[in-house]
């Protein structure tokens, strides 16, 4: 399982690096809508919608919905929609807190899913949007942001292998630990200090930046959990089996998704 995942990861970050170095933002948009998407379908199933129409039904509307959102993502629109994704992470750490809430397979429950995957989606592909196409290094600061969760990551792996003793959330995702979250905290903000400093970050804003790594990579660990907690609702494994040895879409972006409003709002609020 091991050599599956390192393999499929080799494969997929440079792929990743290109498409998100080479595409123009419009491109970046809507292959980051295909693949939102395809994530989107995964947390349907999750969320206990079983009939492939009614799926479909609510891919529809949501690529209308991406199409609408591209329209208006120039605007006024995009601030508010970056800070409705980033209390909505917020609100999602009580649920955290909270494992028997929603659990219960009922159609109120998997209504509730079904607008919390709104809040998931939407604001992360907005802040796509908003990092790709800013000015100056928009390209790399969007490949920042993925930087810094990918470091966190492979921290959290590391450090909690090697630390790892003291369980972060148990009932939710029994493998992760607090040495883990550590790790993921300290490599996060080291990749994210390398980064800003080589994109011409300095002085306070640099610490700044620190700080909003930190953020991101906690919030990272949020959406890790509360896509762990809707499978552990669901009583799956993964998500999908689209990558080997790493489940599916969902199970690869969940932490994008909770980091990228948080990073994009953070560079927002500190003007750089």
């Amino acid at each position: 399982m091991l050599f599956q995942r390192v393999l499929t990861a080799l494969l997929l970050a440079p792929l990743a690096i290109l498409i998100i170095l080479l595409l123009p933002t419009p491109w970046l948009a809507a292959v980051g809508a295909a693949l939102f998407l395809g994530a989107l379908e995964e947390w349907a199933r999750l969320a206990g919608v079983r009939q492939a129409v009614m799926r479909i039904a609510l891919l529809v509307v949501a690529a209308a919905l991406f199409v609408l959102l591209w329209f208006a993502h120039a605007g006024a629109l995009t601030p508010p929609l970056l800070v409705l994704g980033v209390a909505w992470w917020l609100l999602a750490c009580v649920w955290l807190g909270r494992f028997a809430f929603g659990a219960a397979p009922t159609p109120e429950n998997r209504a509730l899913k079904l607008v919390a995957g709104v809040f998931v989606m939407f604001p992360a592909w907005i802040a796509v949007i908003a990092l790709h196409g800013r000015e100056p290094h928009g390209h790399w600061w969007m490949l920042l942001a993925l930087l810094i969760v990918w470091a966190a990551d492979i921290g959290a792996y590391f450090s909690g292998r090697r630390f790892g003793k003291r369980k972060l959330a148990p009932q939710i995702s029994p493998g992760k630990t607090r040495a883990g979250a550590y790790g993921a905290l300290v490599a996060g903000t080291l990749v994210c200090l390398i980064g800003g400093w080589l994109l011409g970050v300095r002085g306070a804003a640099l610490l700044g930046l620190a700080v909003l790594a930190v953020l991101t990579v906690a919030a990272s660990i949020v959406g890790d959990l509360l896509e762990s907690l809707m499978k552990r609702h669901a009583q799956v494994k993964d998500s999908g089996t689209i990558f080997p040895g790493h489940g599916g879409l969902l199970d690869r972006m969940d932490s994008v998704f909770a980091a990228l409003p948080v990073f994009a709002l953070g560079l927002w609020l500190l003007g750089i």
